[in-house]
């Protein structure tokens, strides 16, 4: 009676694990879904997202032009100087243009990104609260100045540090570039005012109220 009752229990633990194995594998999933379902949506994504991501860093260079800028009443009279300036006109035939200088590479996607829809944001917002009559081109110009680094500069003007023809530029460069510890100064501290600017003043110094050493000199930092 005994033999027959765990004979019988046994049976049907036996069939109940028989039933749950055979119910995995019919649930069990065969290895390539595993593989080429994921990978499928993978490129799937790839293709869609390509396109926007093109699209879009493509309009942000293409509104990063000094054609677009003038577009607004505010930004054309620094377009406008920018033209006369030697950042545009120069013996070497390079052309620095806005997103040059005032926004990261493109290479650098993220920074570059973030920081045009930032100033894209903040030109619409003031163009729209305050228009043309309240828009302040010192301000502007001053806060500009605290954001240009070095490293902006540098991007252009690699080779500052070998200038055999004028040694004391060169010195001045490398006490810029190498500065020591209480001592830095950026390098439109002397370059200041050479391209948004009254092109007069650039172009003839017999305009200009201090030294005619170097176009855009502060004339703090010659001690007048």
């Amino acid at each position: 009676m005994v033999r027959t009752f765990y004979r019988t229990k046994k049976t049907s633990l036996l069939g109940e694990f028989m039933k749950e194995a055979d119910n995995a594998t019919i649930k069990k999933k065969p290895a390539w879904k595993k593989v080429i379902i994921p990978a499928a949506l993978v490129i799937l994504g790839i293709i869609i997202a390509f396109p926007i991501f093109f699209g879009t860093m493509t309009a942000m260079v293409a509104t990063s032009s000094p054609e677009f800028c003038s577009s607004c009443h505010e930004i054309k009279p620094a377009v406008q100087a920018w033209a006369g300036s030697t950042h545009r006109n120069n013996a070497r035939g390079l052309v620095a243009e806005c997103m040059d200088c005032h926004l990261p590479p493109p290479e650098d996607t993220l920074r570059f990104f973030v920081m045009k829809t930032y100033h894209g944001m903040k030109d619409l917002t003031f163009h729209f609260l305050r228009g043309s009559e309240g828009y302040d081109r010192e301000e502007a110009r001053e806060g500009m100045y605290q954001s240009v680094t070095n490293e902006v500069c540098l991007r252009c003007h690699q080779n500052v540090l070998f200038m055999p023809q004028n040694r004391g530029a060169m010195l001045a460069h490398r006490a810029v570039i190498y500065a020591r510890a209480g001592y830095e100064k950026k390098c439109i501290d002397c370059h200041y005012d050479l391209v948004h600017n009254n092109p007069a003043a650039v172009m003839y110094h017999q305009y200009r109220q201090l030294p005619y050493q170097a176009k855009g000199l502060k004339p703090e930092k010659l001690g007048l």
